[in-house]
């Protein structure tokens, strides 16, 4: 018999499990009607302190039909006021790039929510059914350095979506 990752589900091979962040729990405590895998991960992780999250720079480049660019902009801007670490989103009627912060415990969390990003918010925010061309995630300091040595500038203006 091989062994399992703690945590994997009978049946199904040993994988790295994501977690969210639990907003809107009571004292992180279990949901009714919870499956118990759910519920042994929210025990599991109830120890981990918020300070063990870090904060992550992520670039998000979509790409895919030439969309109206009025329409395009609104869409950018009501992901901006959903996304609470939205820093700017650059645009052209067939692409953008989105620039913003991700809290969560490691790189591998940190590129899996912002790969989810696009198509969580296409419905809510109307966005274009684009693909996800590229992804780009650093960490705090390593942004930091790279914007206090010249290779990558600042958002010109937090918050702002701007055509390219």
């Amino acid at each position: 018999m091989g062994r399992r990752r703690q945590g994997a589900l009978p049946g199904q091979p040993p994988q790295r499990r994501l977690t969210s962040i639990a907003g809107g729990r009571d004292e992180g405590g279990p949901v009714e009607g919870q499956p118990d895998a759910v519920r042994e991960l929210n025990h599991a992780t109830a120890g981990v302190e918020a300070d063990q999250a870090r904060l992550w720079h992520v670039v998000l480049s979509v790409a895919g039909k030439v969309t109206p660019l009025a329409e395009l902009r609104a869409g950018l801007e009501r992901l901006a006021h959903d996304h609470s670490f939205f820093l700017t989103a650059r645009y052209a009627a067939d692409h953008a790039e989105i620039r913003y912060w991700e809290q969560a415990r490691d790189l591998h969390d940190a590129a899996a929510i912002a790969l989810r990003l696009w198509g969580e918010h296409k419905v809510t925010a109307n966005l274009p059914p684009w693909e996800i061309v590229g992804l780009e995630v650093v960490d705090r300091p390593t942004y930091h350095k790279r914007v206090a040595e010249g290779f990558s500038d600042p958002p010109p203006r937090l918050g702002g979506v701007e055509p390219y």
